[in-house]
C-alpha cells in the first residue's frame, strides 16, 4: 500500500476538500446544507434506524477525539482494567448499534421503491463508505484489542503531525491492513463531506439529536377548496 499518497498526501486533500467545499457549497448553496428528508417516502425503518445511527456516530466520533486532544487522559483511565473494560465494551456496542441502523437504512433506500427511485449515485458511494468505515472499525476492536491505548500512542502522533505540517507515517504505515483501510476510509468521509448530505452536520449538530421530525403535511382541503 502506498504510505506516502494514503497517509501523508490524502489526509491533506481531505482536509482542503473540507474547508474549501464547505465554504463555498454554504456560501452559494447555504438552502442545500440541511439534509433532505425522506420521511414522507417511509416513516418506519426511518424512526429506527437514523435515530441510533446519529447517536452511534456522535458518541464514537467523540470518542475518537478525546483520544486525539487528550491521549495522557485515556491512557490513565485505561491503568485500571476494568475502566478499559468498560470503555471498550461500551464503543464496540455502540459500533455494533450503527452497523445495525446503518443495515437498516441502506435495506430501506433499496427495498422501498419510491426511495430506490430518487437514489443517487453519491448515496450509493456514502452508504459503501460508510460500511466500510463501520466494518473494519468492529474488525479494529474486536481482533486488534485496546485500541483506545493503542490509538493514543500510534494515531494521536500520527494526526498531530499531520496538523502541525509535519507528516510522520512511519508508525502508521505498519499497522495491520484492515486498520489502515479504517484510517484511509475515514480520509475519504471527511474529504466528501461537501459534497454529500454529511454537511448537515456542519449546522447545528447537537440541535438534530433532540429535534422532532420533520412533518410532511399534504393540504388536500386547500386543493380541493381552490378547484
Amino acid at each position: 500500500m502506498n504510505g506516502i499518497f494514503f497517509f501523508i498526501v490524502l489526509p491533506y486533500m481531505a482536509i482542503l476538500s473540507l474547508l474549501v467545499g464547505s465554504i463555498y457549497r454554504y456560501r452559494y448553496y447555504g438552502f442545500q446544507v440541511s439534509s433532505l428528508s425522506s420521511q414522507f417516502l417511509e416513516s418506519k425503518q426511518l424512526y429506527f434506524g437514523s435515530r441510533p445511527f446519529h447517536w452511534g456516530i456522535i458518541f464514537l466520533f467523540f470518542g475518537h477525539l478525546i483520544a486525539f486532544l487528550l491521549p495522557h487522559s485515556v491512557l490513565a483511565w485505561n491503568e485500571v482494567p476494568v475502566r478499559m473494560y468498560i470503555l471498550e465494551i461500551t464503543a464496540f456496542a455502540f459500533g455494533l448499534i450503527v452497523l445495525f441502523s446503518l443495515v437498516m437504512l441502506i435495506i430501506r433506500r433499496f427495498k422501498t421503491k419510491r426511495l430506490h427511485v430518487v437514489t443517487t449515485r453519491m448515496d450509493i458511494f456514502v452508504y459503501l463508505i460508510l460500511l466500510v468505515q463501520v466494518v473494519t472499525g468492529l474488525w479494529t476492536a474486536f481482533f486488534f484489542r485496546w485500541g483506545s491505548s493503542w490509538f493514543a500512542l500510534v494515531l494521536t502522533p500520527y494526526l498531530k503531525s499531520i496538523f502541525v505540517f509535519n507528516p510522520d507515517a512511519a508508525a502508521v504505515t505498519q499497522l495491520p491492513l484492515m486498520v489502515q483501510i479504517h484510517i484511509i476510509s475515514a480520509f475519504v468521509l471527511v474529504g466528501m463531506i461537501p459534497f454529500t448530505r454529511f454537511m448537515h452536520f456542519l449546522v447545528y449538530p447537537f440541535e438534530y439529536l433532540w429535534r422532532p421530525y420533520q412533518l410532511v403535511v399534504w393540504n388536500f382541503k386547500k386543493k380541493r377548496e381552490v378547484k
